[in-house]
């Protein structure tokens, strides 16, 4: 049985805190709690102390994938979160990433011309001895 997602943020034992969507997951005798596109947050600061603001980034970044499952005895603590700010934040993260992803383009031919090392230390030899 699945509970309705909620944002949180969650302090894995490992040290590691990150903000998600969570989805509490009852299988058998552990509760699971299905992760949306963590992220880790920390603080921007200036020179002074001051917080300028917040950096996020995604919690895995060797990965593509967007849901995880963490088993909660991984867990030191979770709360649940209404802080609309960090919330929007999260939403304009996930749309840039989002964008970013889908413009990645695949190499071609066409972007240009694409030599083996043997032509292109020839051609670079031939322009340095007329040079």
């Amino acid at each position: 049985m699945i509970e309705e997602d909620f944002y949180s943020t969650i302090k894995l034992k490992t040290g590691e805190e990150i903000f998600c969507k969570v989805a509490v997951s009852e299988e058998e005798d552990k509760t699971l709690l299905l992760v949306s596109n963590p992220i880790m947050i920390s603080e921007v600061k200036h020179r002074s102390g001051e917080t300028l603001g917040y950096k996020m980034e995604p919690w895995l970044k060797t990965t593509n994938e967007d849901l995880f499952i963490i088993n909660l005895s991984d867990v030191i603590t979770i709360s649940e979160s209404s802080d609309i700010e960090i919330i929007v934040m999260y939403q304009n993260y996930l749309r840039q990433s989002n964008k970013k992803s889908n413009k990645q383009s695949k190499l071609d031919r066409k972007m240009g011309y694409i030599s083996n090392v043997s032509d292109a230390k020839e051609i670079l030899e031939k322009l340095f001895k007329n040079s």
